[in-house]
């Protein structure tokens, strides 16, 4: 985990981070928790997937999730996402369930987002590592300040972002948004616990393009490919 990996589009964004103290801790417990003989999700090399999948200037819309998934070949740095081959977790299940209720898009055969951010969705998480079969690990180590750098940016020098912010923790993360310039959506999260106590039946896959288009944005093509 270093600024090298972050690509320049962000780099002149949040390169000031990177000498923060708290970002210097978080390397110092990558590495310890490696030295140990944990197993880190994602891949090293992964870490910073959602920002070379999508550009600053590119940013239409932001998916905000909590941290990846901790089992085996899951994560791959990109929110809610799973690599091709990897079967799709419940909360994207249900995710693809609303996309086909609101706009009538077929539900996919796989669970690989980077098509979606190939078109301007950062699939952000606000903890952007874990320890493999331990959810929340890496919660509280510092990638919450990072993130929330991100955000603050996002919202300072862009306009007409759609953040989409599923559950309760997603919503206190996305307080710094200025909500004159952007649209915040806000919903139950898509997990099976909550999903049918206001995720499925959100509309917020055509409010998102609605949005856009009266931005003069294209849409997003949600259907998975």
């Amino acid at each position: 985990m270093s600024k090298i990996d972050l690509p320049s589009s962000w780099l002149v964004h949040v390169e000031s981070e990177f000498s923060q103290s708290y970002m210097k801790q978080l390397k110092l417990f990558l590495q310890a928790e490696k030295r140990e003989g944990k197993t880190i999700y994602p891949a090293s090399d992964s870490i910073f997937n959602a920002f070379k999948a999508t550009p600053f200037n590119d940013v239409k819309v932001v998916v905000l999730g909590q941290d990846p998934y901790h089992g085996i070949g899951q994560a791959h740095g990109l929110s809610f996402s799973v690599p091709k081959g990897v079967r799709t977790p419940p909360s994207l299940v249900n995710i693809f369930k609303e996309a086909n209720r609101d706009l009538g898009i077929q539900i996919p055969s796989h669970g690989c987002l980077q098509s979606w951010a190939e078109q301007g969705v950062l699939l952000l998480n606000a903890t952007l590592t874990v320890e493999q079969a331990n959810a929340g690990s890496h919660q509280g180590q510092g990638w919450e300040l990072f993130t929330d750098k991100v955000i603050e940016v996002l919202s300072d020098q862009r306009e007409h972002v759609v953040f989409l912010l599923w559950g309760s923790y997603a919503q206190k993360k996305g307080r710094v948004i200025d909500q004159n310039k952007h649209l915040v959506l806000r919903s139950a999260h898509p997990s099976p616990l909550s999903a049918y106590r206001g995720f499925i039946g959100n509309g917020h896959f055509s409010a998102t393009n609605e949005y856009l288009e009266k931005h003069g944005q294209s849409p997003i093509d949600w259907q998975v490919v």
